[in-house]
């Protein structure tokens, strides 16, 4: 059976205290609507609504930007009044429907999937959790035969009704003709005066069918409506990853420690020590080793190659196998050859090095003359002495040798040397003369 979802993100929002709508915060690196829209698919979905309210422009194009469509909620209404504005969107889908909310990031495809499996042919389906501390949490009730009874919202909850720690995760799966046949049905007769997406499945009760319920990890039901929830979100997620990282073959002294992106990529293999943080785009081949207190995005690293510790990779470094890359080195946009050697203090910006190239301390490319950037490139064996300004666009052929302190301004030939600094002068006795001259001004 074909699958749609409709999400919720018309929320306020307003505990984040943000201008920045509270879907689009991210964790571990994308943005939190973008999660529950990758963790459909990867479900099987293959329609999406995200519900927004009307000057949500930026929700709605970031949805566009993933393949989902958008539906406005004109009022704030309630839940089961948002999830009624899609109807429109979905008028020829036929086939089951899942709900789900904007701000639940650490939803699983396992847990889409569970709310899929255990819905009855007749029926719906909701997705709960067991809360440690169940607090203002809607309360989920059970009949004899463990089906759904009723679900509470914790202000019309009678105090019996809030011992129980089973809680609403929001999630609702339903044919998608019956689910819009029954909000269409819902009324706002409660504390809150709302249209409650809660109440659904006790008018499909009232209709004969049943109600099933799949429970989730508590962890994983987390909404985040504050900055302290984001902060909790991104823990749980960073903890999430680094038990893939470790199952998958990568070993982590202090995984702790280790901060990952959500598309971060290594494998097997791997070394990674403590203090490591991983922004968006990092693949990690088999065999590198990623040394303390780096910071790699937008690179890709080859086996056998070494990382740090101190150093910085920034999009477009591409890193061979076995090279080296030392404390304080910057390589953006890149490619660095296999073997080759920047172990200290250098800067690599829009840079072609070939092989087996030695890069000395304080090596810089001048790529930018604040109106483009140029390339420099570095042939294989080459080796560039200590403190050598390499202004690009320039060229240094393979087994070329620029002299220490050297300012390159042209092409250098393969196996030539350069030296490009001024002429070294002497004075005997200047310094003596200079220090009594000075003392006896002092004096």
């Amino acid at each position: 059976m074909d699958r749609a979802a409709i999400i919720l993100a018309a929320g306020a929002g307003t505990r984040m205290k943000s201008a920045l709508p509270k879907v689009l915060h991210q964790v571990a690196g994308l943005p939190i609507l973008g999660h529950v829209i990758l963790g459909l698919k990867s479900a099987g979905v293959s329609r999406i609504v995200v519900v927004t309210a009307p000057g949500a422009d930026s929700v709605r194009a970031y949805a566009r930007s993933l393949g989902a469509d958008s539906a406005i909620q004109d009022k704030q209404l309630g839940t089961g009044h948002a999830a009624a504005a899609a109807a429109e969107a979905l008028k020829d889908f036929k086939g089951e429907l899942i709900v789900a909310y904007g701000d639940m990031p650490l939803l699983t495809k396992e847990a889409f999937e569970a709310a899929f499996a255990a819905r009855p042919k007749d029926g719906l389906a909701i997705v709960a959790f067991r809360a440690a501390d169940p607090g203002a949490y809607g309360r989920v009730l059970l009949d004899k035969d463990g089906m759904l009874d009723k679900i509470v919202e914790f202000k019309d909850a009678s105090a019996d009704q809030r011992k129980t720690d089973l809680c609403n995760a929001g999630l609702m799966v339903a044919e998608a003709g019956k689910f819009f046949a029954l909000a269409s049905k819902l009324d706002n007769k409660n504390a809150q005066g709302e249209f409650y997406l809660t109440d659904i499945p006790a008018l499909a009760k009232k209709d004969g069918a049943s109600c099933a319920v799949a429970q989730i990890r508590e962890a994983d039901a987390l909404g985040v409506n504050s900055r302290r929830e984001l902060a909790q979100a991104e823990r749980h997620m960073q903890v999430r990853l680094r038990e893939q990282a470790l199952a998958a073959g990568v070993t982590m002294t202090a995984p702790e420690t280790v901060f990952l992106s959500y598309d971060t990529r290594v494998e097997a293999d791997v070394e990674i020590e403590p203090f490591v943080v991983f922004g968006l785009g990092v693949e990690v081949k088999s065999g590198a080793r990623i040394r303390s207190h780096s910071h790699l995005e937008g690179a890709v690293i080859a086996g056998g190659a070494v990382i740090g510790p101190f150093a910085r990779l920034r999009p477009g470094a591409a890193i061979g196998e076995g090279a080296h890359i030392g404390n304080f080195v910057e390589v953006k946009n890149s490619t660095i050859g296999k073997g080759t050697k920047a172990n200290h203090l250098a800067y690599l910006g829009d840079a072609s090095v070939g092989a087996n190239a030695n890069i000395g301390a304080g090596t810089i490319t001048c790529n930018y003359d604040g109106f483009g950037k140029y390339r420099t490139e570095i042939g294989d064996g080459a080796f560039i002495g200590s403190d050598t300004a390499l202004v690009a666009p320039v060229k240094v052929g393979a087994g070329a040798i620029t002299g220490a302190g050297s300012v390159i301004t042209k092409d250098v030939a393969p196996d030539a040397l350069a030296v490009a600094r001024g002429t070294q002068t002497e004075k005997p006795g200047w310094a003596k003369l200079f220090r009594d001259l000075k003392r006896k001004k002092r004096d």
